[in-house]
């Protein structure tokens, strides 16, 4: 569709019509703003391009704009600006995009402009830095100061010079932003915005023999020549060993990468220069895109009857319904079935999007999916840079990739031919975005996504969310449950261990039951690999001191700081507060400062000590920080060069290693009773997909050992049955009795304020208002969340329960939104926080 200004408006004379674009920008204000049209601008502007616009007091800021809108109608209250600079010839921002963005920020209760600043990666945002120049007409009629004259010397040799480089000529202690106001004041020097968008092709420089000698004759010349220049006709007959343009002249012009004629050292540097130089040879440089390294050769899929048949019952499903959900147990083999349906997607001539919970786990199913699809694939997820992710978001645009997989914030690529959207481990609170704005739900954006695109939708996992699973059994979604390990994999065979009685009897040593050191040494002795989950990372909790009980907390939250070994520091997990550990207690001198409780770091350092000839590794968030950190200890795992693997959820999820037979569980208690309504649920399904990982291959029964101190508890039952239809059934009636989702929706507002009772008093306010309006059952609170203070921002928590039959959603959100804005317009409440959650978790 042509959405540009004239043929939208080629029924208007162009010299009587001047034309507006209302833009979405990256800024957290619940509108479109109106900017005018340079004339210049109007046969090539349109719907879903990007946009350099001026913004602010004195059109002090420049932001990247996304076109929604072209019309001819001012703005009414304010005098549109004109629009800068146009950056796409065609738009990278498709209209479903557009139409997302409205939605959520609707739904979610955010600025449009919100969605946008998470939806476009930021290597497509440009970038503005403040330069300075010299400015010609100054002649020195002012009297200038060492520092100025210094500066302007510099200036003189530069066309401009940026803040951070005026900072390292004026030195430490030197007031940069004082001396430029004084020769702008001075009118010495011109201050200017420089733009730069941020993606950057990646470019290799390649080599080529100059058009001259192509021709076989001109060559033999040329190598005739060279015969008293040994080292020169070396690297003239290397370069013919790769590109043989005596036999096919052509070839020439695609060259030879530069760096393969400087491989071997006894060919200088110097010869090749010469070459270019006499122009035998001629550099350029092409455009290569970052993931080709990464293709493999394609592989056949071969399923078995089961998974067959479970492919077959999803296509029949699809028949009659839009959406839905695979219920297969751990090993049962998903993802070949997975792989069998985007074949046929693709085939189809449509596109898919294939969404995985966690980086660790894209990084085991990619290089599989990368043996079937090569480069039709591309990835989208967090650690990429933003000029990787930026060639995928314009890979989909051109049509080269018509497969992605990724995490959550692939949900927002322009695809516009949608057929196919699988969401794996769908259950998985990773899909929610908490900070910033908007919080989203990736599962239930991806669903509107193919609503709008008329595409499919499948939802997998073994331990499926009780809301997909209750739409299912009410007839709203499609069910399809496969309970047949892969091969002859039998499900693996699930001990407790009584941890209370073990210390009772003196045979737990450390955090290590006498039951799991067996077993490990035993996993050991069979050259077999375990896997040890504890959903906590550090060292350890908290550090306190036995004669006076003082803990180390935090001083911006209400938390202890957790110890890190490693680095030897307190660190906070809220706010990144970091703080030396300290030798004594710093209220009453005592040297009996211990550290309480056990993480992953501590964990990893008693294994070492307990077993000094394991091969011990860690996969936590502190571990894989940089950005091929989960690969790396990954493939080390898969490749049997670790022993033991130490981690918190992230190794729950998804991943298949054949030579696991053993899973240690810490702390079960811990996740059973925390303090939420879906304590339960969330404890069930961490802990099935943790044992999981044992026992995946056919031969080899899998062991789970899970500690506890109270081996009697329902849930750790019906984890060792394996029975999720028991933990569904008493589940979804609890949530019927008390009104919590799927029969309701939740909407958490949390009020933040530095000052506590000014919190206090706006929570109070806001909630007596929405009571008022929607009864005393609908609305919970204010109450202190379990963090009451983060940041140096106290906080207050209202729950808001909205009945999914009984009221109008939309119109609820919009009243709760009118008492916030009353809220936050109030004089003495002005600085104010309040954070809208939709469906919180």
């Amino acid at each position: 569709m042509d959405t540009s200004l004239r043929t939208l408006f080629s029924h208007l004379e162009d010299e009587e019509v001047t034309f507006f674009a209302d833009l979405i920008l990256p800024i957290p204000v619940p509108r479109l703003f109106t900017y005018r049209v340079p004339r210049g601008m109007a046969e090539i502007l349109k719907i879903g391009a990007r946009v350099i616009v001026p913004f602010g007091k004195n059109n002090g800021r420049v932001l990247t704009a996304v076109v929604a809108r072209l019309h001819n109608s001012p703005p009414t209250g304010y005098q549109a600006r004109y629009i800068s600079e146009v950056l796409d010839e065609y738009p990278l921002v498709t209209s479903y995009q557009l139409e997302l963005f409205r939605w959520m920020s609707e739904y979610y209760m955010c600025c449009i402009g919100d969605v946008m600043n998470v939806a476009l990666p930021s290597g497509l945002k440009i970038s503005s830095q403040s330069k300075v120049q010299f400015n010609p007409d100054f002649d020195y009629p002012e009297l200038l100061t060492p520092v100025e004259e210094m500066l302007l010397t510099e200036l003189k040799k530069h066309p401009a010079l940026s803040y951070e480089e005026l900072g390292r000529l004026v030195g430490e202690g030197g007031n940069v932003p004082a001396v430029i106001k004084s020769l702008v004041g001075k009118k010495a020097v011109i201050v200017f915005e420089e733009v730069k968008e941020k993606y950057v092709p990646k470019m290799v420089r390649k080599i080529r023999l100059h058009r001259n000698y192509e021709e076989k004759e001109q060559l033999l010349v040329l190598l005739q020549r060279l015969e008293k220049l040994p080292k020169q006709q070396e690297v003239v007959m290397r370069y013919l060993r790769h590109v043989p343009v005596q036999i096919t002249p052509s070839l020439n012009q695609k060259g030879l990468d530069k760096s393969i004629l400087n491989q071997d050292d006894e060919l200088s540097q110097s010869s090749l220069t010469t070459l270019i130089k006499n122009q035998v040879f001629e550099t350029f440089e092409v455009i290569q895109p970052r993931f080709a390294d990464n293709l493999v050769p394609q592989a056949e899929i071969r399923l078995t009857d089961a998974q067959r048949q479970a492919a077959q019952d999803i296509m029949a499903q699809f028949e009659r319904q839009n959406i839905v959900l695979f219920h297969g147990i751990t090993g049962s083999g998903k993802t070949e079935i997975y792989i069998d349906l985007i074949q046929q997607a693709l085939a189809g001539g449509t596109q898919v999007l294939y969404l995985l919970p966690e980086i660790a786990l894209t990084t085991q199913i990619v290089v599989r999916l990368q043996r079937v699809f090569g480069d039709k694939m591309g990835i989208y997820h967090s650690k990429f840079s933003d000029n990787e992710r930026v060639e995928v978001w314009k890979g989909v645009v051109s049509g080269q990739y018509q497969f992605v997989v990724g995490v959550r914030s692939a949900v927002f690529l322009p695809f516009d031919n949608l057929g196919l959207i699988i969401v794996d481990e769908e259950h998985e609170t990773s899909y929610k975005q908490h900070d910033p704005a908007p919080r989203y739900h990736a599962r239930d954006v991806a669903m509107m996504l193919a609503h709008w695109q008329q595409a499919k939708v499948l939802l997998g996992s073994a331990t499926p969310s009780l809301e997909s699973y209750y739409q299912a059994q009410q007839g709203r979604y499609g069910l399809v449950e496969l309970f047949q390990r892969f091969g002859d994999a039998t499900l693996p065979d699930i001990m407790l261990v009584n941890t209370q009685q073990e210390k009772k009897q003196k045979t737990m040593k450390n955090e290590f039951s006498s039951a799991l050191l067996d077993e490990l040494e035993t996993n050991l002795e069979r050259k077999e690999q375990s896997i040890l989950f504890q959903n906590r990372r550090g060292y350890s909790p908290y550090m306190q001191c036995e004669d006076c009980d003082w803990t180390a907390e935090c001083p911006n939250c209400a938390v202890s700081l957790t110890y890190h070994q490693r680095d030897a520091e307190l660190r906070c997990h809220y706010c990144g507060h970091k703080e030396a550990v300290p030798r004594v207690c710093p209220v009453c001198g005592s040297t009996k400062v211990r550290t309480i409780g056990y993480g992953t770091e501590k964990l990893e350092d008693q294994l070492q000590i307990i077993f000094p000839q394991a091969r011990i590794l860690r996969m936590d968030l502190d571990t894989t920080r940089a950005k091929n950190a989960y690969q790396q200890i990954i493939q080390e795992f898969e490749g049997g060069q670790v022993d033991m693997l130490v981690g918190t959820q992230m190794i729950t999820k998804g991943l298949d290693f054949d030579n696991v037979s053993l899973v240690g569980i810490f702390d079960a208690d811990r996740l059973i009773h925390f303090p939420d309504f879906r304590a339960t649920e969330r404890a069930f399904q961490m802990l099935t997909q943790v044992s999981g990982r044992a026992g995946r291959r056919a031969g080899r029964k899998g062991k789970v050992l899970i500690q506890t101190t109270n081996p009697q508890q329902t849930i750790l039952q019906k984890i060792i049955e394996n029975d999720y239809r028991g933990l569904y059934e008493e589940e979804i009636q609890e949530r019927q009795n008390f009104n919590y989702p799927p029969f309701s929706r939740l909407i958490k507002l949390t009020i933040r304020h530095t000052d506590k009772a000014i919190s206090l008093q706006a929570a109070e306010r806001l909630a007596a208002e929405l009571t008022d309006a929607l009864g005393e059952s609908r609305v919970l609170g204010p109450e202190e969340p379990l963090v009451e203070r983060i940041r140096n921002q106290f906080l207050f928590d209202i729950l808001i329960k909205i009945e999914r039959e009984k009221m109008n959603v939309k119109a609820v959100k919009a009243y709760i939104q009118d008492r916030i804005n009353d809220i936050l317009t109030d004089k003495g409440l002005r600085q104010v926080s309040i954070v809208a959650d939709v469906d919180c978790l």
